[in-house]
């Protein structure tokens, strides 16, 4: 073969090579760039254009801080030439996670390995940049997931607890009970109790009663179990879950009221569930204003088409935007003590009814807990 053929041949197979280069320089999922040693751009690959939003020819011969953040370009020509004459390695040969610049001032993180290499032309770097969002997309997703477990696991807990609670609880409240009773029968029997603490013995059976009907509704919650659906007088279900609310006031002159709108119909729920939902949020809005030199806590009931809605609003400060979106979720209440639940299982209550509870700030101060429950009774899902 003569010198003619080795030469061309030697010229076909760095064409084919050549081609090759810039079928993968082309085709390469991930972003190539190459630069020389003043920082200034020589390729710039498809992937780089798709990630940086600029066509090559925007880039080529122009310096590669353009495509960096300005903390980092003001210090990559100094981090190149530090390396051409010291040797000393900071990302070339090692890989780590930075922060690029797309054309529109959008910051994100990436990828860059560097390597470097020495050509006719002088020393080059080829940098390998992979984008991290979507990345860092699934291990933020992957993080809430992990949190809603550890949530769930906690509820789930807590639902154990509840009902280990609930039964210990029973034995010793029912033991009240009946001493109550019997020291009732006795007073009355005998005569020569006072009728005030005749009145108060009373007043303390009704509320060891409803303890116990708490905790029995406590344990239905916990077992998941369908409300004991009644048909409820509203007036009846307001004046006992002021009274309630009340209890603790002392000699104070009370600042809860009610109104309610005419013609209220009569409502298709577990009572003693929804009044628990009521006296929760009237204690917390007489929590609320505590502090207040005029103190109004107003328990305002009214039909919205084929929902009651019962808004307790007060004229405290409000509850703290920081507070509110994790409001509902056990564990996060705001107060100092206890564990946060009596919001959280207010609004799983009210769902379970077909119905819901939510916050409305007040524009000039104090908060609305808004109780929405429908007027007809919902079927039960096992009965459709």
């Amino acid at each position: 073969m003569d010198e003619d053929s080795v030469l061309e041949r030697e010229d076909a197979i760095a064409a084919v090579s050549e081609a090759r280069l810039a079928s993968v320089f082309d085709t390469a999922v991930d972003g190539i760039i190459v630069i020389d040693d003043r920082g200034n751009v020589l390729a710039f690959n498809k992937a780089c254009e798709h990630l940086f939003g600029y066509e090559a020819s925007d880039l080529l011969g122009k310096n590669v801080s353009r495509i960096m953040p300005r903390e980092y370009a003001s210090a990559h020509d100094r981090y190149v030439s530090n390396y051409v004459e010291t040797g000393e390695k900071k990302i070339i040969g090692i890989g780590r996670e930075v922060k690029a610049m797309h054309k529109d001032g959008t910051v994100f993180p990436i990828e860059l390995s560097v390597g470097d290499a020495g050509t006719p032309d002088g020393r080059q770097f080829i940098g390998i940049l992979r984008d991290l969002r979507p990345r860092k997309q699934i291990e933020e997703r992957l993080a809430k997931a992990q949190a809603q477990l550890l949530h769930m696991t906690r509820i789930s807990a807590l639902d154990e607890m509840g009902a280990a609670i609930a039964h210990e609880i029973n034995q010793p409240l029912t033991a009240v009970l009946l001493y109550l009773q019997s020291v009732s029968r006795k007073a009355k029997k005998d005569g020569s109790f006072d009728p005030l603490i005749l009145d108060v013995i009373g007043k303390a059976e009704k509320e060891a009663e409803r303890a116990g009907e708490i905790i029995q509704r406590m344990r239905q919650l916990v077992e998941k179990k369908a409300p004991d659906r009644q048909t409820i007088d509203v007036a009846e279900l307001v004046r006992t879950s002021l009274e309630m609310a009340e209890l603790g006031l002392g000699e104070e002159d009370s600042f809860l009221q009610a109104r309610l709108e005419d013609n209220l119909p009569a409502l298709q729920a577990d009572p003693v569930q929804i009044r628990q939902i009521l006296i929760n949020l009237l204690r917390n809005a007489r929590e609320a204003v505590a502090d207040q030199s005029t103190r109004k806590v107003v328990l305002l009931v009214r039909r919205n088409d084929e929902f009651l809605e019962f808004r307790v609003t007060d004229n405290g400060p409000g509850v703290p935007e920081e507070i509110m979106e994790g409001l509902f979720r056990a564990f996060t209440g705001a107060k100092h003590k206890g564990v946060g639940l009596g919001l959280a299982i207010s609004r799983s209550i009210a769902q379970n009814h077909g119905g819901d509870l939510r916050l409305e700030n007040g524009t000039d101060g104090g908060a609305s807990f808004v109780l929405t429950l429908p007027v007809g009774p919902i079927e039960d899902e096992a009965d459709e």
